[in-house]
Parts: structure tokens; sequence; C-alpha cells
């Protein structure tokens, strides 16, 4: 028996030094292109010489991978969603955006911005989501500006009036909601009032506010009058 331990002390010390000897480098490497970032890929946007001005880059209207490192970066710190790189009309417009007039000083508040088509929360003069693109009122059917409070949130929603399904609706005037719709947000003519959203933008809104948040409308949609909230 002895022999045996023996034999089995001296096995278990060569293995151990056989693990002690393998080089730490190898132990602790990783795969050569695990913290690479993904390449900056996107073709040149239908805004690419706005932003580039915007931006203080070489203006000449054709991306290039400095281009779109540039862009993907003022989009990853602005909440652009994707943050890919592409010159679009929702960066274009987060740019441009200043004169809102959305309240710094009620805490909490979702911010929709007609004119440009684009919606975002901040909380004091911090934005927390956004901006994204949205599709208001058509003529006739105008979301009406002002300020306004969430006052009921029914996240499975069913419209009694059109017999259509309003995933994630938040109410803030009267029957005019935040809701997500299926299809493209800029597809004609708009909405019957309502403040439509992409699935994915509806449901950030959902998670982030809440009943009594305050709404602030401004501006009105291209090719409609506008009407006056309360």
């Amino acid at each position: 028996m002895s022999v045996f331990i023996r034999v089995c002390r001296r096995a278990g010390a060569v293995l151990a030094a056989a693990v002690v000897a393998v080089p730490l480098s190898v132990v602790l490497a990783a795969p050569a292109d695990a913290a690479a970032p993904a390449a900056c890929t996107a073709p040149t946007g239908p805004y690419q010489r706005q932003v580039e001005r915007a931006l203080g880059l070489a203006v000449d209207g054709r991306q290039s991978p400095a281009d779109c490192r540039a862009i993907r970066a003022y989009q990853a710190e602005h909440g652009i969603r994707p943050a890919a790189g592409y010159a679009g009309p929702v960066t274009y417009a987060t740019l441009q955006r200043g004169g809102s007039g959305c309240p710094t000083d009620v805490g909490r508040i979702a911010c929709v911005d007609l004119d440009r088509q684009l919606t975002w929360i901040q909380d004091g003069a911090k934005r927390i989501y956004g901006p994204v693109a949205i599709r208001s009122g058509r003529a006739g059917f105008e979301t009406r500006i002002g300020l306004f409070k969430v006052y009921y949130r029914a996240q499975n929603h069913v419209s009694t009036l059109y017999d259509v399904p309003m995933p994630y609706s938040q109410f803030f005037d009267g029957g005019i909601a935040f809701h997500a719709i299926d299809g493209a947000i800029s597809s004609p003519p708009g909405s019957h009032g309502c403040v439509n959203m992409r699935p994915a933008d509806a449901k950030a809104y959902w998670d982030l506010l809440h009943t009594g948040d305050e709404v602030y409308v401004s501006g009105h949609r291209p090719g409609t009058s506008g009407t006056s909230g309360t």
C-alpha cells in the first residue's frame, strides 16, 4: 500500500509540474479579434454633406471610413439607433434640433417635434432616450400642440374606433396616444392624431414613462395646419 501511495504522489507531482509549466500567456490568451470593433461600413446617406459640415468633417458628400466612424460616434453619444454611421434624417435633425422649447424644469418629459417628426425623452435638460422617428396626425386629424400629461396606459390596447391594435398605448390628450405600429413610420398619409412609433421605441417609452409624466408637443407636421391644445 505504501508503495502505491508513493507512486500516486509522484504521479501527482509530475502532473502539477506540467500544469505550472504551461506559459501564462497561453492561459490568458484571447482570440486576436475578440476586442476589435466592427468595421464601419455604412454607405453614403441622403444628408451626407450636411452632417459632414455640422461635424466639422471634410465636406465632399461621399462617405469615407473616417466619416463613418465620426458619425457613428455622434450617434452613439446622442442615443440615435442604430449607431451605424449612416447620415440619415434622424441624425441630421438631431444636429439641427435646437429651439424645440421643450420644458427643462418639470423632471421627466416626452418631447414631440412635429416639424421634424421626432420624439425624445428628457429629465430636465438631459436627454435619456432618442430622438427617434414618429408619424403624427394627417391633415384633418392633426396632433394637437401643447403641454399634456400621460393619463392612461394600456400595453395591449385595441382601438374601439378603428378596430386596430395599438401596442404600448400611453394616452396624453383625449384619444391621442403614443403607440407602436407595424410597417414604416414614414408611410403616408399619417395617423388619426396619435404619435405612431416603431415597436422597439414604443416599448422603450412604455418602460420610461409613467402616468402623470408630462408630454410637450410643438410645431406642426408638414402639409397640415396644426392645432393648439390646452
